[in-house]
Parts: C-alpha cells; structure tokens; sequence
C-alpha cells in the first residue's frame, strides 16, 4: 500500500508518497504564481493556480515513485491555513483569496470583537479576533465588496478548495477549521452564535471532520487529470501548523516543537483546550482527534536571518554568516536582536512595532550581528515557552523543525535559550509528510496516528544546553524582554 500527502502552500504544492512503513518513495512540487498585494497589507491567489499546481504535483510524484507503481491507498492535504475562498451557487470562485498574511481586516476585527465582545469570543472560539482568520476576510469583502458577497454560498480554506476539485464535496476538519474564527473549538463543531453574529449563513460552511476521517473520494474526472483511481478515499487532513505537528510526532500531551520557517512556530499538543484570557495563543484543535494544541507565532523568524543576508552579506551563504559567530560567545557581548520585522504575534499581538538592534559598541563585528539574530529569534520563540509555563501547558520534550533544525549553532543556541535538551529528527519531510501518515489510518493500514509515527519517524539528535550558554541566556533573555517596552514607545 502506498498513501499520498500533499500541501498546498504559499510560494508552491507539493506531493510525497510514503510506503507501509511510512518511507518516502517519492515526491514532486510545483511552484504558484507570487501573491497579489495591490496594496500594503493585501495578499491574494488565485484559487484555479493552486488547482493546477495540485495537478501537476500529484502527476508528478506518481511518476517520481519507484515501479511497481502501486495505486494510492489513500490521501489526505494540508495546506497554508486561513485563507478564504468563496464560490457562488455553481462552485464558480467568486474572486480571488484574501491568504492567511493578508492584514486588511483590523476594522473587521475591532467591528467584531465590539459585536461579540472579547471575553465571550475567546470563551466560544478560543482566540481573539486578529486579521489573518477568514472569518475577517469575509467580513471585510461584506463591507467593500457587497455584490460579490451576495452570491457566496460556499466558504473554504486553500486545501478543502482543491479537494473539492479532487472530489465535489465541501469538507474541512478541525484543525484548519480553528483558524477562520467560526469553529467551537472546544466542542469541535461550528459556532452557531459567531455565525450569527457576524452574518455567516451556516449553510455556506462546509462539514467538518476529524482529520484522518475519510471525508470524500476521488471523482471520475479528477481521477482522468492526475492519474488517481476514481474513488480512491480522501482523509480530511489538516492546516499546515497540525499536520506539520503530525510529520514530527507532536501528538499527545508534553510533546512540542520549535520550528523556524520564515515565521517561527512553538506548537504544544494538550490534553483539553487552553483559553488564554488575553489571546496571546492560537488554541487550535488538533489534527488527532480528542487532542487540542496551543501554538505561538514569531512573524519574523528565518526571515530575521535571511533579512540579514541579503541587506549585508551579499553573495555569502548561511554557513559562511554562521561560521563568523560561532565561535562567539553566549549573548553575542551585549548585542540584541527585536526580530519584529513584520510586527509580531505572539505575545504581544501587535502588527506596528518594528525591529531594532541594541547595544552596539565599537567592539562588535560582523558575527555579533549574526549571532544576535539567531540569539534574539530564538528569545522571540522562548516568549511562547514563558506563556506554557504561565497557563501551566506541560513540555516534556523539544522537537525542532526548519531551519533552526538544520544548523548545528542554531541548534546550540535554542537549546541554551529554552532551557533544554531539544531533538533533530532523521528526516523532516513537513506537513505534507504528516498528511501521508494520516492518509494512511484513514486506508486502515495505521490504527491511529501514535502507531503511524511510532513506525515512521526517528530522532536523529539530543542537544543538551550548555550549562554556561544556559545561565548567560538567562540574564540575557531578561535584558532582552526590555527592547518591547521600549521599541513600543518609539510609535
């Protein structure tokens, strides 16, 4: 038996096929068209892109798989969450989709949170309203776009609009559903008072379901365009953030992983679901069914070291600006890194504030300042970990993930500043991975996702902090946390 995942992200989709062990067999992506931002803050795609990037991916990692070239079992997607796609009566998209780092909506999410209020939105949802969740997206192409948004009569999120190529049903599970601002979280079902509220006709949402449940199977005319069999079961799959999770074993209760893509994400797996009373977290339900997550967000993560590269080491790679701050020690000699490029989510939720260095003196050179990025992304994503401690989220073990996975002095670094020992995994294959392993308890073949995982994923690493970096970074994290405040002021 072999099981298909596949993501469809931002900058591309990608296909990969794992066997009954779970070992990649092989894997194809294809690039999409760069998002439309016509104004500061906007985002847009093309839904028929994603579609076409679908078909040719899937095509693609059939042809990359080993012969003899079994059918598909089974699978599942993933995707970039909180986009909002809206197709008329016919299935017909509407316009294109405002994504998920599309920021118009702060009038939509005050009108809202002053609608609902913000205590009772957080006791139904989990989470505040903030700018990225689809339901704001809707709100705002109800105020600007009015004749478009009297023909809506179908919502989704990227990935449940190319399964519906793939099938013709309206589906979504939990996981993505958390991220529009419409799902209970905490009963897994969605939101009759929010919908009401903000004028969102139930009917519009599609049927939600556990992630590994078969929701839906291949038809007849997509089966012709990838080279699936018609009828082949679909899982319902999950956002990116679960089944990223999934692909790295985070499942139950403790478990927890740091992963630094151009954002940078700590994701928990817990037993119940978390309300933070000020919003500082997602509280998500998980892609394992009964289980629920709680994740924080750093807006500019590798994004911070790639920033950095390209504005003044032009023409070095990554490990050239790592091996000037390598041998540096802990706390880059006073020099610090704010990485709120972007603003920043998690804890402060605020989208003006903006990056700075601090600290400089005439004794810092070229590696301070590489050292101080990786340091101070690393203290971003320690704000998170300082966050499960307050609300009492268990962490037993550190996952990595990204870029931070891949660098040995990265590594060091995150395991100085959280405290602990943290793991590299063989092989990190991403979301698209985790949905294959889905696709395959869907099919029957895995008994749940604990036993998926137990079989397909290995850690490669263990990376104790450093006594010494550990009592640095702790001084060093308190002076830090004092850059906010200040660069706050600034406004």
């Amino acid at each position: 038996m072999r099981f298909l995942g596949m993501d469809v992200g931002t900058g591309g989709t990608r296909a990969v096929i794992v066997d009954e062990a779970g070992k990649l067999m092989g894997s194809a992506s294809s690039t999409h068209e760069p998002f439309r931002a016509e104004h500061p803050g906007w985002a847009e795609q093309d839904p028929e892109d994603w579609w076409r990037a679908a078909k040719d991916a899937i095509q693609g990692a059939l042809a990359a798989a080993p012969e003899p070239r079994e059918p598909i079992a089974a699978l599942a997607l993933t995707g970039q969450m909180h986009g909002a796609v809206m197709l008329d009566e016919d299935g017909q998209v509407l316009r294109p989709s405002l994504i998920w780092c599309d920021t118009r909506t702060q009038p939509e999410c005050d009108w809202l949170t002053e609608k609902i209020g913000r205590e009772r939105l957080i006791e139904l949802t989990c989470n505040p309203a903030l700018p990225n969740f689809t339901l704001t997206k809707l709100l705002w192409v109800k105020t600007h776009q009015p004749e478009i948004f009297a023909k809506i009569r179908h919502v989704m999120c990227p990935k449940d609009y190319v399964r519906y190529r793939l099938t013709g049903e309206f589906a979504i599970d939990v996981q993505e559903a958390s991220g529009t601002l419409l799902l209970d979280v905490t009963h897994r079902r969605w939101s009759r008072e929010v919908a009401e509220a903000a004028g969102i006709p139930e009917s519009w949402l599609p049927r939600v379901f556990e992630s590994p449940e078969v929701c839906a199977r291949i038809s007849e005319e997509a089966a012709a365009l990838t080279g699936l069999s018609a009828g082949t079961p679909v899982a319902a799959g999950a956002g990116d953030q679960g089944a990223g999770a999934v692909g790295m074993g985070i499942l139950q209760p403790g478990s927890v992983s740091a992963t630094i893509g151009t954002s940078g994400v700590v994701f928990a797996a817990t037993a119940e679901p978390t309300k933070d009373p000020l919003g500082r977290l997602h509280t998500f339900c998980h892609a394992v069914p009964g289980v629920w997550h709680v994740m924080g967000v750093t807006q500019s993560a590798g994004l911070s070291l790639s920033w950095l590269k390209d504005t003044f080491f032009s023409g070095q790679n990554y490990d050239a600006l790592n091996a000037q701050a390598e041998n540096l020690p802990a706390g880059s000699a006073g020099l610090v890194w704010a990485p709120y490029l972007l603003g920043e989510r998690t804890p402060h939720l605020d989208p003006e504030v903006r990056a700075a260095f601090a600290g400089i003196d005439a004794s810092h050179g070229a590696g301070h300042f590489v050292r101080a990025v990786l340091e101070g992304v690393a203290y971003s994503l320690k704000d998170t970990f300082t966050l499960f401690a307050e609300l009492g989220i268990p962490v037993s073990a550190v996952r990595l993930g990204g870029g931070g996975a891949r660098g040995e002095l990265w590594r060091r670094i995150q395991a100085g500043i959280y405290g602990r020992a943290v793991e590299v995994l063989a092989a990190e294959e991403g979301g698209a991975f985790g949905c294959a392993l889905m696709a395959g308890v869907a099919a029957g073949h895995w008994s749940n996702l604990d036993e998926a995982c137990a079989q397909a994923i290995q850690v490669a690493k263990r990376v104790d902090p450093d006594d010494n970096d550990k009592a640095a970074y702790e001084t060093g994290y308190a002076r830090w946390r004092r850059l906010y405040p200040a660069l706050r002021g600034l406004r």
